[in-house]
């Protein structure tokens, strides 16, 4: 028996962030979503499978028109087509109560009510798969108490959207312990809602897929699902295997020991080429973070918007188009001796100190700046401010942030200087 886990495809989801960066792929990588599924849809029918599990979130919210659901419903004529079940409940994205627009499903298809949890039975497999879906988009009670007992002698699956005990930047819903999931004695539990793959345990196998494409820059690495083997004796293999079309990656690069320009191109361009060898035939957006005391300190950051354009041509260059600067974080210091300068009494050596004393200090940085911001937030759209700490000029985060900046722009300043 063989058969295909996987969980959050949240078709037609943005993949957020794209418009802000000049030159990021955007029309390309929005229908990722969509030939990620395409994806566990071409390997299903390649690995001649017998059913496929969709732990929740197939779409990313009520329906605003029947495209989406339409994509869905013909990927699935494509399994039933090649005689391949389907399994789904839903999450708190496409809870029942969420989703006001669909279309009709093929016969291949079952999707688990949700007023309690059902069981379905293939016998000429030897298979029985619990599971029940969402009501609404918050469900606070621990679904999995209520799944049925073990059926014996055959292999028993619990497909659930949970959070189990808590997974950090996921709501807890159908919150539960990995020791009520064991108890039930089920062989694999097929779990969806956490985008960030991982193995609980393997006795029971316990399973969060991930989600089948990464959607921003948290959402990093490999994105896929589970191909599982299993006979009567049991689970015998559980493999991942990559779906997404379109990845997000971090690279640091250690400016500590370059001294020109032609040194830090040919460092961004090495780790630019094993990224995009390491990706195979996906578009990357890389998140670049430059650290170390350099002496290309000045250069890098007194002119920001240039240097950004210059590593854009040299990913571009390097990756033969498939890479692209999502970001740019420089967390480089100058080559001065801070601690004898901030000694000094002068000019220079009180403004090393003060902006040591703000960084320590996160009350009396917002105390500084939140005159002169509290008016340029005003004019961001409150969705942004609220949702997201990098349009919040108010947050915490984002001060410190402006504040390091800050201090690197005078210290390149100080440093040019003190070379002349």
């Amino acid at each position: 028996m063989r058969f295909i886990h996987c969980a959050d495809l949240h078709l037609d989801s943005p993949l957020r962030g794209l418009e802000q960066y000049e030159g990021a792929p955007a029309q390309e990588m929005r229908g990722a979503t969509r030939r990620a599924f395409e994806n566990i849809v071409d390997l299903a029918i390649e690995r001649e499978t017998d059913f496929v599990l969709i732990a929740g979130d197939v779409f990313d919210g009520d329906l605003q028109d029947f495209n989406a659901a339409l994509f869905f419903a013909n990927q699935l004529r494509r399994l039933n087509d090649a005689g391949i079940r389907v399994f789904i409940v839903r999450g708190n994205h496409d809870a029942v109560s969420k989703i006001s627009k669909s279309v009709p499903l093929p016969a291949n298809v079952h999707v688990f009510k949700a007023n309690k949890p059902e069981t379905v039975t293939i016998a000429a497999l030897g298979v029985a798969i619990h599971g029940q879906s969402f009501a609404t988009g918050a469900v606070t009670e621990d679904l999995a108490a209520a799944y049925p007992e073990v059926i014996p002698r055959i292999l028993n699956i619990g497909l659930l959207h949970t959070a189990l005990a808590g997974r950090e930047g996921h709501e807890p819903y159908a919150p539960t312990t990995t020791e009520r999931l064991v108890a039930k004695g089920y062989d694999y539990w097929a779990l969806g809602h956490v985008h960030a793959r991982e193995i609980v345990q393997k006795d029971p196998w316990i399973v969060f897929p991930g989600n089948t494409q990464g959607r921003h820059s948290r959402e990093l690495g490999p994105k896929g699902c589970m191909v599982v083997e299993a006979d009567e004796q049991g689970i015998r293999s559980v493999e991942f295997v990559e779906t997404d079309v379109a990845r997000w990656q971090h690279l640091s690069i250690d400016a500590t020991d370059l001294v020109s320009l032609d040194d830090f191109q040919a460092a961004i361009q090495s780790a630019v080429r094993g990224a995009v060898h390491d990706a195979g035939d996906r578009v990357l957006a890389l998140r670049l973070f430059v650290t170390g005391r350099t002496s290309l300190h000045g250069r890098l950051v007194t002119s920001p918007d240039g240097s950004r354009a210059e590593i854009c041509a040299w990913l571009n260059e390097a990756s033969g188009g498939m890479a692209w600067l999502e970001k740019l974080k420089l967390s480089i210091a100058a080559p001065l001796d801070l601690a004898a300068l901030a000694e000094h009494d002068d000019p220079i050596g009180f403004l090393i100190r003060k902006l040591d004393e703000l960084a320590a200090d996160s009350t009396a940085l917002a105390t500084l700046a939140s005159p002169t911001l509290s008016e340029l937030s005003l004019k961001i759209p409150a969705e942004l401010r609220e949702h997201d700490s990098a349009f919040n000029p108010l947050s915490p985060e984002l001060q410190a942030e402006a504040l390091a900046t800050a201090r690197e722009r005078l210290l390149a300043a100080i440093s040019v200087e003190g070379a002349q």
